[in-house]
């Protein structure tokens, strides 16, 4: 099977165009091959581990498409409680091909044109389809997945000038409602995005705010609807420790990490940016470590899900190996459409 220039998300052309023009629902001419072992996702039951978070899945037609190819959880691209556009191109920047980032507070160059792409700066600035347009897409997004196949759905709030933690946090649990409703089988909160200025792009951080969006959302949502939250990286172990004790009566799952932060120069002209890709797997692979020794050394029941620069077979092992129970891709099924199929078949394999 083979996948044209039209069935890959195409950074050179905006995020409007990318969801207008997503590929239609294709059948593999290749069985897909069975990942060996027992899966779960907050726990319901998987045919893999393997998932796309927020970010590649901006409506029905990406999800279906993903779905075909190898991908057994696939995440709806965080929506709002009211239209929000994307910023504009470039959304998707490819940078340094060498770089390894080890925190917040790196500097990076845009590559240059044509070079292989490894890692990309993101800015979208989480845009939301108006409510009644994603709803009516999510409820189309489940009717296409096939058994063992789940569907999560990421939301976000929309803070208002002069809003409290309280309204920031009902918010959050509107759009998890309207999302359950829709058929979502996990609503995903999404606490950490660092392309926007406003209060809800590092929420995480705050152990109070945290411990209040999830235990809003848990009591508004459906009991039969697992929560999942979106966090980046922490400052230190303690931080973590706090935020993950605070969220631990109320979520099932976290999900590490979203993009790491960096100022990136060329078209960009030095804003921060989340950067995704090669440059964040050694990064997330150690705050995943991490994340599971508090789980384990606490007694929590968190599920991990391990996000961040997982581009081979081997990685996903290693996250498996560190404490995930589930591993997302979102960079390297961008670039090659055909990842899933083939880290299934290494799997498999081994």
């Amino acid at each position: 099977m083979s996948v044209s220039t039209i069935d890959r998300y195409d950074i050179g052309e905006s995020y409007e165009w990318n969801y207008r023009h997503a590929p239609d629902a294709i059948l593999p001419c290749e069985k897909v091959p069975a990942v060996p072992g027992q899966w779960t996702f907050c726990g319901l039951p998987v045919a893999s581990p393997l998932g796309i978070p927020a970010g590649p899945l901006l409506n029905s037609r990406w999800i279906h498409y993903y779905a075909a190819l190898g991908f057994d959880v696939l995440t709806y691209k965080t929506v709002r409680s009211r239209f929000r556009a994307s910023y504009d191109p470039p959304n998707l920047l490819p940078v340094d091909a060498a770089a390894v980032l080890s925190g917040e507070g790196s500097e990076l160059t845009e590559a240059p044109s044509g070079a292989a792409i490894a890692s990309w700066a993101i800015s979208f600035g989480m845009p939301s389809r108006d409510p009644a347009e994603w709803r009516a897409d999510v409820e189309k997004s489940r009717q296409g997945l096939g058994a063992n196949q789940v569907l999560s759905v990421s939301v976000v709030a929309s803070p208002q000038p002069g809003w409290t933690m309280r309204q920031l946090a009902d918010d959050f649990a509107e759009c998890a409602v309207w999302a359950a409703d829709s058929g979502a089988h996990v609503v995903e909160a999404n606490l950490s995005c660092p392309n926007v200025c406003t209060s809800e792009a590092d929420l995480y951080l705050s152990s109070d705010a945290a411990g209040e969006i999830a235990s809003t959302v848990r009591a508004r949502l459906p009991r039969a609807v697992p929560l999942a939250l979106k966090i980046g990286l922490f400052h230190d172990e303690e931080q973590a420790a706090a935020v993950l004790q605070a969220v631990s009566p109320f979520a099932q799952a976290v999900s590490s990490t979203n993009s790491i932060t960096a100022v990136v120069r060329g078209r960009f002209g030095g804003l921060r940016r989340g950067v995704g890709g090669a440059a964040t797997t050694a990064r997330c692979q150690a705050e995943l470590a991490m994340l599971a020794r508090i789980v384990r050394e606490s007694g929590s029941p968190l599920e991990l899900i391990g996000v961040g620069g997982v581009m081979t077979a081997q990685d996903v092992r290693d996250r498996l190996a560190a404490g995930a129970s589930h591993v997302h891709l979102a960079t390297a099924p961008m670039i090659d459409p055909m990842i899933g199929l083939r880290i299934r078949r290494e799997l498999a394999a081994a």
